[in-house]
């Protein structure tokens, strides 16, 4: 019998990634909303969304198998209401929400593992005394503000004066409502505490600085089996706040990766999340030998997909198919045909610009060319603003992003100075 799995936001490129799966031979995969909707846009109007998605579902003529998704916000906040609906298997709309509304995550993580934290603070950025406020809680300058429910690195700012806070949320009044109002729609289904339901969408987190080396631990949890399957190192430009490329696997020291495998055991099983994968982002503070849990993401990273193709032999979408079917993910480990691989982000550090120019889909193919195996997506047309980009940090935009694999570390990064030559962006209109 034919298995219907339905995939929030399918696109090409995930298609075709799902294909290459394992045990997917009598699997159809159907898409549930188009990309554009869910991903292309900073305006979410889940009780819409929700309700296409159901006429969808409830006009297919056949099994639903499976309701499966890989993108963060609103696509996973949407999963655990229509799985539940129609009986597929999910992490529970609590469970998740203890993931990703950030001060109840940091509440839970409080109780169980309280020396992996910093200290933290929700407030309201439309409250004319919140930097007083976030002063009571025992912060001090410098520290990070972020949304309670964070879309990639998104509205997320370092704070080293009253200046840098003013400006933050200048920006967060401007744009805070686009995530916090359907995210309210999300919390209006769960329940909550009634201190953290106080919470609302539109407020934010003010959280000490933490650093050091940081990395992501990808994992899922299967019938209550908590299962770290990987880590991924996470590199930045230096002295600033944007991603330069993800490594894989990581080269932090084993015993810190055991240790995070541990931790990433005990705060998913006090959480009670189960049959879904997920990720876990964390610091490793070399000098202090101490390790920082710094976010739960409800999902797979997809920056990662190729990644565990090129070095495990299979997209860790494996995780994320087999967990909606109800079965434990057959993940491959080492089987690839790479030691190492990367995801490397190519940035532009303007305020905003104009693109007048980007390298034509042939230039493309012959930067890629140039080492076996390399895939390009570029993120942007001629004509477009930088600003019109969804998804970027408050520092930087990403233009493009090149996937590749080779023997070593040292080896990665010549490849991608190789490819890059091969690539010509031209901007005009230039903000500083």
């Amino acid at each position: 019998m034919t298995k219907h799995v339905f995939v929030i936001g399918l696109n090409d490129l995930n298609a075709e990634r799902l294909k290459r799966l394992r045990g997917v031979e009598d699997v159809k995969f159907h898409p549930l909303l188009s990309p554009a909707q869910v991903s292309e846009t900073q305006d979410f109007d889940i009780p819409a969304m929700l309700a296409e998605a159901e006429a969808t579902l409830d006009a297919h003529d056949g099994s639903i198998n499976a309701i499966v998704g890989y993108i963060d916000f609103p696509v996973s906040t949407m999963l655990p209401i229509l799985c539940k609906k129609y009986g597929t298997p999910q992490a529970s709309l609590e469970s998740l929400l203890k993931c990703e509304h950030k001060y109840w995550s940091r509440s839970v993580m409080r109780e169980a593992i309280p020396d992996h934290i910093p200290k933290f603070t929700a407030f309201d950025p439309f409250d004319e005394t919140a930097l007083s406020k976030i002063g009571e809680a025992d912060l001090r300058f410098p520290f990070f503000v972020k949304p309670i429910k964070s879309s990639g690195s998104r509205l997320g700012f370092r704070i080293d004066s009253p200046e840098d806070f003013d400006f933050a949320t200048e920006k967060l009044r401007a744009e805070i409502r686009s995530i916090g109002e359907p995210f309210d729609h999300v919390l209006s289904q769960a329940e909550m505490p009634d201190d953290i339901r106080a919470v609302e969408g539109h407020y934010c987190m003010a959280e000490q600085v933490i650093g050091g080396r940081q990395c992501t631990v990808e994992g899922y949890v299967h019938d209550g089996d908590v299962v770290p399957y990987g880590t991924v190192d996470s590199i930045r430009y230096p002295q600033v706040l944007s991603f330069y490329y993800y490594l894989y696997p990581s080269q932090l020291p084993p015993k810190v990766q055991e240790k995070m495998w541990e931790i990433t055991r005990t705060i998913m099983a006090h959480i009670g999340y189960d049959n879904a994968g997920f990720n876990i982002e964390y610091y490793w503070d070399e000098v202090q030998d101490k390790i920082w849990l710094l976010e739960i993401n409800t999902r797979i990273a997809q920056s990662h997909c190729d990644l565990f193709e090129m070095v495990d032999g299979v997209s860790h979408q494996q995780v994320t198919v087999d967990l909606g079917l109800g079965r434990k993910p057959d993940l491959p480990h080492r089987e690839g045909p790479q030691n190492v691989a990367a995801e490397f982000f190519y940035r532009v550090f303007f305020r905003d610009a104009t693109i007048a120019r980007t390298p034509s889909r042939a230039e493309i193919e012959v930067a890629a060319e140039q080492v076996e195996g390399t895939r390009i997506s570029s993120y942007v047309s001629k004509g477009m603003q930088l600003s019109e980009l969804p998804e970027q940090d408050a520092y930087s935009f990403a233009v493009a992003s090149v996937w590749m694999g080779a023997t070593k570390q040292s080896k990665l990064l010549w490849n991608y100075e190789q490819v890059m030559k091969r690539l010509n962006y031209e901007f005009t209109d230039i903000v500083e």
